[in-house]
C-alpha cells in the first residue's frame, strides 16, 4: 500500500528557514518497517530478519503483478481509465525504486544491528537500534529519491531549476523525517523487546539498555 500511495501526494510538514520539509505520503508509516526489522533481529536473530526482508520483496512483486494484470485485462465501459493509469504509472515507479532501496537498506539495517550487538557484547540496546536505523534510512532515502527521478521520472521537480539541489532537498527532508521517527521509537523498541520476549517466551541475553 505504501508503494501504491507513495508518490501520489507530497506533504509539506514544515519549513526550516527557506527550506520546506517535503515528504511523500507513502513515507509516513515507513519507519515502522525498520522498527519491526530491529525487533525481529533482536528476538530471533539475523537469519530470520533477512528472511522477512525477502518476504517483503515478494510482496512488492505481488503488487507489481496485480497492477500489471489490472492494466492488460479489459476494463468495464465507463470506468476511470485515466485515474488507474496515473496510479499505475506512479506505482510502477515507486515500486521499482522501493524494491532496490528496500533490499539494500533493510540488509544494511540487519547487518549493522548485529555488528553493534556483537561490538557491545549484547549491551546498549538503544545504540544498535538507532545506529543501524539511521545509517540504513539514509541509504533507503537516497536510493528511493535518485531511482525515482533518474529511472522512473516520477518526482515533482522543476526542469527550469538545477536538478541536484532539488534531489538533495528531497533526500534531506525524507531523511530528517525518518531520523526523528527513529529517535522517537527508541523507548517503544526497548519496551516491546521486553514484552515480546516474555509473551513469546524467548530467553533474553542479559542486555543492558
Amino acid at each position: 500500500m505504501l508503494n501504491i500511495l507513495g508518490l501520489t501526494r507530497f506533504l509539506q510538514l514544515g519549513v526550516i528557514g527557506s527550506w520546506p520539509i517535503v515528504v511523500a505520503v507513502g513515507a509516513l508509516p515507513y519507519p515502522i518497517t525498520f522498527l519491526c526489522t530491529d525487533l525481529i533481529s533482536e528476538i530471533w536473530g539475523e537469519q530470520r530478519a533477512n528472511q522477512v526482508v525477502w518476504v517483503g520483496l515478494l510482496l512488492n512483486g505481488w503488487v507489481v503483478l496485480i497492477l500489471w494484470l489490472g492494466g492488460i485485462l479489459p476494463a468495464m465501459p465507463g470506468t476511470s481509465e485515466a485515474t488507474f493509469r496515473t496510479i499505475q504509472e506512479l506505482s510502477f515507479g515507486a515500486v521499482g525504486a522501493s524494491m532496490v532501496a528496500y533490499l539494500t537498506a533493510q540488509f544494511v539495517d540487519v547487518r549493522l544491528f548485529h555488528f553493534w550487538k556483537h561490538l557491545t557484547h549484547g549491551k546498549a540496546l538503544w545504540l544498535r537500534n538507532n545506529g543501524s536505523t539511521m545509517v540504513s534510512q539514509f541509504v533507503d532515502t537516497s536510493a528511493v529519491v535518485l531511482i525515482s527521478h533518474y529511472a522512473a521520472h516520477v518526482l515533482p521537480v522543476s526542469q527550469e531549476a538545477p536538478i541536484l539541489p532539488q534531489l538533495g532537498s528531497f533526500i534531506a527532508s525524507g531523511y530528517l523525517f525518518k531520523v526523528l521517527a527513529a529517535l522517537l521509537d527508541t523507548l517503544p523498541f526497548i519496551w516491546l523487546t521486553g514484552v515480546l520476549r516474555r509473551w513469546l517466551e524467548v530467553p533474553g541475553q542479559g542486555e543492558e539498555l
